[in-house]
C-alpha cells in the first residue's frame, strides 16, 4: 500500500443546479490524521459520504488503497469506517448484540474476543448488557466508534462526532480518537471545535464554498493562529 492512502483529483458533486463540491483535489497518507474544517454547507458531510461510498461523484476521481471508490464500491468498503450523524445502532439491543450484528454483516467468524476488546477499549465493556437506548449520548458515539472499528478498517472517518457532547464527554471522545489513531490508522474527521481538531490533528484543511481554501500541517499552527486564519477564509462560524 502506498503512502497515499487517500487521493482526490478534481471532485465534484451537484445536487441539481446546486453545486457543493467544486474541483477539490486532496491526499492522505496512511496513518495521518486530517481534520476537515468548515462551516456548515460547505461539503465537508458530502465529501465523507462519497469517500464511504454513500453518494457518489459528478464528476473527479477518487481512490482509496488505489480502488476507484465509483467504480469498486464493494472493493474498499474493507477499508472503510464511518461514524456519521446517525449511530446505526439499534437501540433495543445491547451493546454485544449490536456489534454481534455487525459482525454477522461483516462476515467476521468467532468474533467474541473483538466485541470484548473493544467495549474495553471504548470504555463501555462493564455496561455491555444493556440495551444501547439506555446510554448518554457520550456512550452512543463512543458505541458507534466500536462499531466502526469492528472489522479493522485502516481509514477511520468521522463526521462531527462531537456534536451534541458535553464537555466532559467530548474530552473522553478525544482521548479515544487520539488512541486508535497512529501509523497503522488514517483518520479523517470533520468538526466545528477548532481547538478540539487541532488537538488531534496531524494536519488541519478547510472547506468552504466546496473548495478547499487552507492546507498546513498542525504542527505549524496554534489555536491562536488557526482562529483568525478560520475567520479570513470562511468567518466566525466555529468555536
Amino acid at each position: 500500500m502506498s503512502d497515499s492512502l487517500v487521493e482526490i483529483k478534481g471532485l465534484r458533486k451537484s445536487f441539481g443546479r446546486h453545486r457543493v463540491l467544486r474541483g477539490v483535489d486532496l491526499s492522505i497518507d496512511t496513518g495521518s490524521s486530517v481534520v476537515l474544517l468548515g462551516p456548515n454547507g460547505a461539503g465537508k458531510t458530502t465529501l465523507l459520504r462519497i469517500l464511504s461510498t454513500l453518494s457518489r461523484p459528478t464528476s473527479g476521481q477518487v481512490m482509496v488503497a488505489g480502488v476507484d471508490v465509483t467504480s469498486n464500491p464493494e472493493g474498499i468498503r474493507q477499508y472503510l469506517g464511518l461514524v456519521g450523524h446517525a449511530p446505526l445502532l439499534y437501540d433495543d439491543l445491547t451493546a454485544a448484540e449490536n456489534l454481534e450484528f455487525y459482525a454477522r454483516l461483516y462476515g467476521m467468524k468467532q468474533a467474541d474476543a473483538r466485541i470484548d476488546e473493544l467495549l474495553r477499549r471504548v470504555g463501555l465493556y462493564n455496561r455491555r448488557k444493556d440495551p444501547v437506548r439506555t446510554y448518554s449520548r457520550g456512550m452512543v458515539q463512543r458505541m458507534a466508534i466500536a462499531r466502526a472499528l469492528l472489522h479493522n478498517p485502516p481509514i477511520l472517518l468521522l463526521d462531527e462526532p462531537d456534536t451534541g457532547l458535553d464537555p466532559q464527554a467530548a474530552e473522553m471522545m478525544t482521548d479515544l480518537l487520539r488512541e486508535i489513531g497512529g501509523s497503522e490508522r488514517t483518520l479523517l474527521m470533520t468538526t466545528h471545535h477548532l481547538e478540539r481538531g487541532l488537538d488531534l490533528a496531524d494536519r488541519v484543511v478547510i472547506l468552504n464554498g466546496g473548495t478547499l481554501v487552507y492546507d498546513a500541517a498542525a504542527s505549524e499552527l496554534s489555536y491562536e493562529d488557526l482562529r483568525p486564519l478560520y475567520d479570513k477564509y470562511v468567518g466566525t462560524v466555529a468555536t
